[in-house]
């Protein structure tokens, strides 16, 4: 089978699979310089940043959704989950109350049901459950990058403390922020890499060309990946929580990957847009960037003082 496959296969189809490579390959460094650049800026440049990706990413949704026959609040929830990284990243620097951040959230939530209601044909459960999906998967979660990128405990990376000072750039929040997101594109590269040569069993039926083989190659290439973090930053437990937190990235982000694929498999469309040459749209490429933040944020204020000495 292989053989007829191989004698089917003609120049041009080798040319076309090739060219489509390149240019998966070059969009995908470009888009990860862009994200180291705004990574290191951090401040307002990153939070610009995220805010972009996340006005595509959220019109991409939505279009989705419309393909469903939902009508969501597009207007209402874009302005809020906007409100929501500027007031993140406002209420960091101490510009507003930390608290309003977290009151954006009920608030924005509110509004869109005010707004469905107000309108000619009143909004039905799927409407409001899109809005406020959306809401949350577009404005919540990626706030939680703004968080992370912006912590500055010591504790949270001892060995940056024995640095010298003019490499005071380099913060708790940075280095997390970082060491985050290359867990995922090992997590990404790892299960690619081992389900093209081993995957045999098809890991669900959402994303036909996943293997549960390729899945263990992403947890592995993460916990890895986190594993030599932890040692660098100089985490307590001779690296421990470091694999333990890289493990539980792959898996959240491959969540994130799925989640996507369900919900792009139910509104009919192969991918959710078209803005990234060989990679489709934003939420392509950022599937699995949504939920890990979260996890990450809320697991080094978690887990580590569970490994700390006293």
């Amino acid at each position: 089978m292989v053989i007829g496959e191989a004698l089917s296969t003609t120049p041009a189809d080798r040319n076309r699979r090739s060219g489509s490579l390149r240019t998966r390959v070059v969009s995908g460094l470009a888009a990860g310089g862009f994200g180291l650049v705004v990574v290191g800026l951090g401040g307002w440049w990153f939070t610009v940043a995220v805010g972009v990706i996340v006005h595509l990413g959220l019109l991409e949704f939505f279009r989705m959704a419309q393909f469903k026959g939902i009508r969501p609040a597009t207007k209402t929830t874009l302005v809020a989950c906007q409100l929501l990284l500027l007031s993140t990243q406002w209420g960091v620097h101490g510009g507003l109350p930390a608290v309003m951040s977290a009151a954006v959230l009920p608030l924005a939530g509110a509004s869109i049901c005010g707004w469905l209601l107000l309108q000619p044909l009143t909004g039905s459960i799927a409407d409001i459950a899109a809005s406020i999906f959306g809401l949350f998967y577009l404005g919540f979660l990626p706030s939680h990058w703004l968080q992370l990128r912006n912590l500055d405990a010591p504790q949270l990376a001892p060995s940056l403390s024995a640095l010298p000072p003019e490499w005071a750039w380099l913060t708790s929040g940075l280095a997390l922020t970082l060491s985050a997101c290359l867990m995922i594109v090992a997590s990404d590269i790892g299960s690619w890499a081992v389900g093209r040569r081993i995957g045999r069993r098809p890991l669900s039926p959402i994303s036909p060309g996943k293997t549960l083989e390729g899945a263990i190659g992403g947890v592995v290439a993460s916990m890895l990946v986190g594993l030599l973090s932890a040692l660098l930053l100089g985490w307590p437990g001779f690296g421990l929580p470091g694999l333990l937190i890289g493990a539980l990235v792959a898996l959240i982000a491959l969540v994130g990957d799925l989640t996507e694929s369900m919900m792009k498999r139910d509104a009919g469309v192969k991918d959710s847009g078209d803005v990234l040459p060989g990679h489709g749209g934003i939420l392509d490429r950022i599937d699995s960037y949504l939920f890990t933040p979260a996890v990450i944020y809320y697991l080094v204020a978690l887990v580590l003082p569970l490994f700390s000495t006293p």
